[in-house]
């Protein structure tokens, strides 16, 4: 999700942990842009990246994080099953605030995440730092993670992290403070 016109980009970090090397292709402008990492936080699962060679960027329009609520209606949107092309949104709600989850990694060990958003969309492989919108258009959160039944691709419960929690860890980032 870009940030700034100038291209800092929130993502999350089990995205980016131990790249060497970092791009980003934005849809409709066919250029591949690198990237540097401005910080991450491992326990927030929060990334700020970089963009070079890069203004006038359009960004996210952000809600006011106190406006989300359990039952609200959301959109997940992101990359599934990491193919590229078109983003893929899926409909659902908020059904719960404040939730834990154990996150099971392909690389590395898992994830112990707090403070999440549980949505009803499904939120697949791929999707992870996209954004959570609210009937606006707003962002609401960040795609971060999600319940797979075995052997299934699809879930019908998703995680994300809250809006404010993510400014707030970019807030830090910014500052130059370093995440865990």
């Amino acid at each position: 999700m870009i940030l700034t016109p100038s291209g800092q980009v929130l993502t999350n970090n089990h995205l980016i942990r131990d790249a060497t090397q970092i791009t980003a292709t934005m849809p409709g402008r066919g250029t591949t842009y690198q990237a540097t990492v401005v910080g991450a936080d491992s326990t927030a699962d929060v990334a700020l990246l970089q963009l070079h060679g890069v203004s006038g960027l359009p960004t996210v329009p952000l809600a006011d994080p106190a406006t989300t609520t359990v039952g609200q209606p959301i959109v997940a949107i992101g990359n599934a099953h990491g193919l590229g092309g078109t983003p893929v949104a899926t409909k659902g709600t908020v059904s719960a605030e404040d939730q834990t989850v154990n996150v099971l990694t392909d690389t590395g060990p898992s994830e112990h995440l707090t403070g999440l958003l549980q949505v009803t969309a499904s939120v697949t492989p791929g999707c992870s730092g996209g954004p959570l919108v609210d009937g606006a258009g707003q962002v609401v959160g960040m795609d971060t993670a999600a319940v797979l039944p075995q052997g299934s691709q699809t879930s019908t419960t998703g995680y994300a992290i809250p809006l404010a929690r993510a400014e707030q860890v970019v807030t830090s980032l910014r500052a130059g403070a370093s995440g865990s």
